[in-house]
């Protein structure tokens, strides 16, 4: 019998913040996923017309990479800065925490968003809930206005988190000009690019806008391989868009962690854990790998294996020189690799989200 992995949750099997005829939010924090830490993630599904009111993130940035539709931002941060676009499937948009923000759906489908936290249990505002929290008369003192001006209005301190709008929305013409926090990823030349796979890059060095989160758009064909690696001072949180993966961990106890993933399937590494990644499946994965820094780093074995004398490596793994096998000299890590050997065996009657002890 498989066991689930405390490394993977289903972020599709998610318990529900918001469940209607007007979509649906998913939410895996650290109440449902103990391991997160400085990180969390949602699953937005609006359909058409359907707005997320305003709201913001009392202890988070948030990073929007859209899956599908289209749909159109709004957000106010500090110092009165406004702001209004549009964002597309293969687009991001950043929002920092405490900025007022709301997504409209202004498409003809169903649009679906992930949603990345700086914090592994993100704290949320809503317009709706900070209105209802004030009274007629301090609203109309806001507002000069009179006090009777908001009596008609129904008010109270829980959010609608999904609401409908009355007509069609309004996009400004200005909508789709460039914007800081806007990101087109999968219109970038992928900086890192073979054969065998690419990783297209939202991270500081290419989008300033960002503080505390980054995102690559990582793409593996079935004879490529994300070779074993670590972020020192990273945690990485994936999402599973397209294909079937296995993955492997090792934690600090020296238990290895094998697991196979699947399309809507979040794993999450904490910083440092060696892990890598290669397909399993006849389709090529898709992966949205967030990270809990602007800018994350990265150290991989096959650089490793470098940094060392044949000599340390032999007492190492407690052979001689000759019995050693001969490590390719490598300055610069390639972060993917040709899958060049057969796959290990898999068990097929493991499912998404479950350990593989054949491997």
């Amino acid at each position: 019998m498989s066991i689930g992995s405390r490394h993977v949750r289903s972020l599709r099997d998610a318990p529900a913040q918001h469940s209607s005829e007007l979509g649906s939010i998913q939410r895996l924090t650290k109440e449902f996923f103990p391991l997160l830490n400085r990180i969390s993630i949602k699953r937005l599904v609006l359909e058409p017309g359907t707005i997320r009111e305003p709201h913001w993130h009392a202890n988070a940035d948030e990073l929007t990479y859209c899956l599908s539709g289209s749909v159109i931002v709004s957000t106010l941060d500090d110092a009165d800065v406004f702001a209004t676009f549009t964002v597309s499937a293969g687009e991001m948009f950043h929002v920092l925490s405490g900025a007022v923000h709301h997504i409209e759906n202004v498409g003809d489908s169903t649009a679906e968003l992930i949603v990345v936290f700086s914090h592994e249990s993100p704290e949320d505002f809503s317009l709706h809930a900070a209105f209802g929290a004030m009274s007629d008369a301090v609203l109309g003192n806001t507002y000069d206005l009179p006090a009777s001006a908001f009596a008609a209005v129904p008010r109270d301190t829980s959010p609608a988190d999904l609401v409908r709008g009355a007509g069609d929305a309004e996009i400004p013409l200005a909508a789709r000009y460039p914007d800081p926090h806007r990101f087109d990823v999968e219109g970038q030349n992928p900086p890192l690019s073979y054969e065998y796979g690419s990783a297209r890059l939202a991270r500081q060095q290419f989008w300033p806008a960002l503080r505390h989160l980054s995102m690559y758009s990582l793409r593996i064909a079935d004879d490529g391989m994300r070779e074993p690696h670590w972020h020192p001072e990273t945690a990485e949180l994936g999402y599973v868009h397209q294909g079937a993966a296995r993955m492997s961990v090792l934690d600090p106890d020296g238990s290895v962690d094998t697991y196979v993933l699947g399309p809507g399937d979040v794993y999450f590494i904490p910083r440092a854990y060696p892990h890598q990644i290669e397909v399993v499946g006849d389709e090529d994965i898709h992966f949205l790998v967030f990270f809990d820094q602007p800018t994350p780093g990265d150290i991989g074995y096959r650089a490793t294996a470098s940094a060392f004398s044949r000599r340390v490596l032999a007492a190492t793994f407690g052979v001689d020189d000759a019995t050693l096998p001969v490590f390719p000299v490598t300055p610069v890590d390639p972060l993917m690799v040709r899958r060049s050997n057969p796959v290990d065996p898999v068990d097929p009657a493991v499912p998404p989200g479950a350990v593989d002890s054949s491997a």
